[in-house]
């Protein structure tokens, strides 16, 4: 918390000297840094909007059970039963990335979200693991690491427009630049913890969890700067009784049910009123 305390009062003093307390970038600019993305200005009233990915499709299946069980085929199902559940709720718009046995890259995955403005990403995955007994769900959020690389990246482009709350930084410093999107990251970053923690503990109290179930990994999926994103692997193709209740409707409702749950409550403790 003391870095980003630091980074603000730097990031307000090169807003006073360069932009001056008036402005229109400089009011965005703190705008941007005081309020969720789900909360910002003109989209106030919206509904929260949850991308949700299944993993895979097309030419790559994804991980395959020992019966010819595609990843690719389950993930999607249950995608579709938590856009319905989502909807369901009048409270929030669910963004299904992909509809169909469609091929879309991961970077397509996060551009789509971010175009269209999401406010969580949940990529949804069902793993292959080389012992058949482990079983259970899992939950990734980016490591530290791939996240600091990802925010490097970022901040060294060019053209920064619309890469932090929709705010076009190519022509302002690059100082100023640096510091809001290492602060959208950190933000980011928090909420997503926040986002993986609620899911371990609604899942947890519905289906079997993997040991250690919340997990750090370098997933394409997970780099949007500004939005909160975790990785949800489903449960074990490899382990013949959650091959068997991946494919089954009641369970795949019972998974959906755990994963709405979860985002209720983290909007619950996360949105500002």
């Amino acid at each position: 918390m003391r870095d980003i305390a630091i980074a603000r009062r730097v990031l307000l003093r090169l807003l006073a000297a360069g932009f001056g307390a008036g402005s229109e970038l400089g009011s965005r600019l703190r705008m941007a840094i005081a309020q969720p993305r789900g909360h910002r200005g003109s989209r106030r009233a919206r509904l929260p909007i949850i991308a949700v990915d299944a993993g895979h499709g097309g030419i790559d299946p994804g991980a395959i059970s020992p019966n010819g069980v595609y990843e690719k085929n389950v993930v999607l199902g249950i995608a579709v039963e938590l856009a319905r559940q989502l909807e369901g709720t009048h409270r929030f718009r669910p963004l299904l990335i992909r509809r169909d046995d469609e091929f879309i890259p991961l970077r397509d995955r996060v551009a789509r979200a971010r175009a269209h403005h999401a406010d969580l990403f949940v990529s949804l995955h069902a793993d292959a693991l080389p012992n058949p007994a482990l079983r259970g769900v899992s939950v990734f959020t980016l490591s530290e690491q791939a996240s600091d690389r990802e925010a490097a990246a970022l901040a060294q482009r060019e053209n920064r427009a619309d890469q932090v709350a929709g705010i076009d930084l190519s022509h302002q410093s690059r100082e100023v630049g640096n510091i809001l999107i290492d602060l959208a990251r950190r933000q980011t970053e928090n909420r997503s913890l926040a986002l993986a923690h609620a899911l371990v503990g609604d899942l947890g109290r519905r289906v079997v969890l993997l040991e250690r179930p919340h997990r750090f990994a370098d997933f394409a999926v997970l780099t949007a700067p500004d939005i909160p994103s975790v990785l949800v692997e489903l449960g074990c193709l490899s382990n013949r009784d959650e091959e068997r209740l991946l494919q089954q409707r009641a369970y795949q409702q019972r998974l959906a049910q755990g994963l709405l749950r979860a985002i209720e409550d983290y909007w619950l403790g996360s949105a500002e009123p």
